[in-house]
């Protein structure tokens, strides 16, 4: 029977059928992770739901278990990290910084006020706005960053007094399970639980009569029918939605600097982050040169399994994922781009593909419209900083983007331009857990992170005591 089991109510559940986790380095399956049953999906809920009353109450020892749960991640790291590396596909040392992230972000927050407001306060009445927990959340998570995405939610969730049933990936499941069974140990029975199994299960949980708030990160298309499964219930939303995030580059930048400091932007994580550059556009007398840049640090790359020393970049996640990348560089190329490196699969077992840049691409071709969600950039080129506004802001996505330049409050002004929840100058996916992190247009509803995500997990309440003589 394999190790990874479900956490329900503090217990450690199997389930009488599991599902197959493929390491992405090698496209065959490596372990198992148990099925959830209705069943078990209703006890997760009742868990919470039954452990919700006394969790709200003390916010002290809400703050007390959540330290707890930061030092048992960081001392779990070497537990927790190769079981990452195993069913993602990023290099180890990205799966260990994941783990601490996940401990940082649950630091913070313990660490955070809850906002309070005093409106009014005379002889006449004391009037608060206070802020109180919603009740059960119903998280769902990514396979690109399993665990310090759940962080997100988890966190901000339980400072605030909610408690919680999460959901990953079926692609991801085995460290999110494991790290849950780690952290029992830090919080009372039922106030975390994890659950696993197929899109189905998430329909199951979106639809719930329990949970009074759904947080999901993931794709559009199935972040709208999140969004009308809640609805008939009105349950809370937070949606953290795709990307597809320009970078500008302007007439006065390093062509070398910045060309460097966009791969790494794009790259990251194979390409496989939301709001990971998706796409560049620098001025033509610039281009050449930041082209070059890009092509030698693509073609240099050390490409590999993530759990073999020396590698740098690691598979594309899954086959679906893998084929969609394969297929936008092929349109991409029957359209007239060329892959000025890369361009094709690795021809090795695994979902690897060669880091690809694009030259020759506009827009109305799928790579620069749509989120490639890997490990293949386009490039533009453009003549006028208004002309590349426009351009940039011509998405239905609007996550992220930057601009980059010499002059760096020319660069702000044309970032404050684009129309997106994260605009960056002169770097990119600078994320912290202080920083608000949200979307607008079809990147998603809401908002993450700071004390704007733990707001997000909240409701407003008004107290009015009035000092009127009865």
């Amino acid at each position: 029977m394999s190790e990874f089991l479900m956490t329900i109510g503090g217990t450690t559940v199997s389930s009488p059928t599991t599902f197959g986790v493929i390491n992405p380095a090698t496209g065959t399956v490596f372990e198992h992770a148990p099925e959830c049953t209705p069943e078990q999906l209703d006890q997760a809920f009742a868990a919470a739901q039954g452990a919700y009353g006394g969790w709200k109450r003390d916010e002290t020892a809400r703050r007390a278990a959540m330290l707890r749960a930061a030092d048992l991640l960081m001392a779990n790291v070497d537990a927790i990290a190769p079981t990452l590396t195993s069913e993602q596909g990023k290099p180890l040392l990205d799966a260990q910084i994941e783990v601490y992230a996940s401990a940082m972000w649950l630091q913070h927050y313990a660490n955070l006020e809850i906002p309070r407001v005093v409106l009014q306060d005379d002889e006449t009445a004391l009037v608060e706005v206070v802020r109180r927990p919603i009740g059960v959340v119903a998280g769902i998570t990514p396979w690109n960053f399993p665990l310090v995405l759940a962080f997100w939610k988890i966190a901000p969730a339980l400072l605030a007094g909610n408690t919680m049933v999460l959901k990953p990936s079926p692609y991801t499941p085995l460290a999110t399970l494991k790290t849950f069974e780690i952290l029992q140990e830090a919080f009372p029975a039922g106030v975390l639980n994890a659950v696993s199994g197929g899109d189905g299960l998430g329909s199951l949980m979106t639809s719930h009569p329990v949970p009074r708030k759904i947080s999901f990160t993931g794709s559009t298309a199935t972040g709208k029918k999140v969004a009308a499964s809640a609805a008939p219930d009105l349950k809370r939303v937070t949606l953290e939605l795709g990307g597809n995030d320009p970078a500008i580059v302007l007439d006065d930048a390093d062509p070398v600097a910045v060309g460097n400091a966009i791969f790494d932007s794009a790259f990251n994580n194979c390409g496989q982050v939301c709001s990971a550059i998706k796409r560049v556009y620098v001025p033509e007398a610039l281009y050449g040169e930041v082209v070059d840049v890009l092509a030698q640090r693509a073609a240099a790359i050390v490409v590999g399994n993530g759990a073999e020393a020396g590698t740098q970049l690691g598979p594309i996640n899954n086959a679906m994922q893998y084929e969609r990348v394969k297929m936008l560089v092929a349109d991409a190329m029957s359209a007239g781009a060329t892959a000025v490196t890369g361009g094709a699969d690795m021809g090795q077992p695994g979902y690897f593909f060669q880091p690809t840049i694009l030259t020759g691409v506009q827009e109305g071709v799928r790579i620069v419209d749509e989120e490639q969600f890997g490990p293949a950039l386009p490039v533009m080129s453009y003549t006028s900083v208004d002309e590349a506004i426009q351009r940039a802001n011509h998405s239905n996505f609007g996550l992220s983007g930057s601009v980059w330049g010499a002059d760096s409050e020319r660069a702000a002004a044309v970032a404050a331009d684009l129309e997106c929840g994260t605009a960056w100058v002169n770097t990119h996916l600078a994320l912290a857990p202080n920083q608000p992190f949200g979307g607008h247009k079809w990147s998603g509803i809401g908002t993450e992170n700071g004390v704007w995500g733990l707001e997000a997990f909240t409701e407003v309440q008004a107290i009015h005591h009035s000092r009127a003589a009865l």
